[in-house]
């Protein structure tokens, strides 16, 4: 189910991430769970929720890293 806001989120997520990536978990679940509805007919909602839940990590990874057990912003290198 989409989250209408990041204080909807479970709490280990609100508690062990800055809000800028509950954000972009947030924002990338609800956007696949959107696409999934368009393309999965007759598959399973746990389905739906598993890809959305992917996802919404795979973004959130994108932009952080977890260091000694703490989400941070990645550093990007300047070349």
């Amino acid at each position: 189910m989409p989250y209408k806001s990041v204080s909807d989120l479970p709490n280990t997520l609100l508690t062990s991430m800055p809000k800028p990536a509950s954000e972009i978990y947030r924002k990338e679940y609800n956007k696949a769970w959107e696409e999934y509805d368009e393309t999965a007919a007759g598959r399973p909602d746990s389905s739906r929720e598993e890809e959305s839940e992917r996802r919404a990590w795979d973004a959130v990874k994108n932009k952080y890293e977890k260091k000694e057990g703490v989400w941070v912003e990645k550093k990007t290198s300047s070349k």
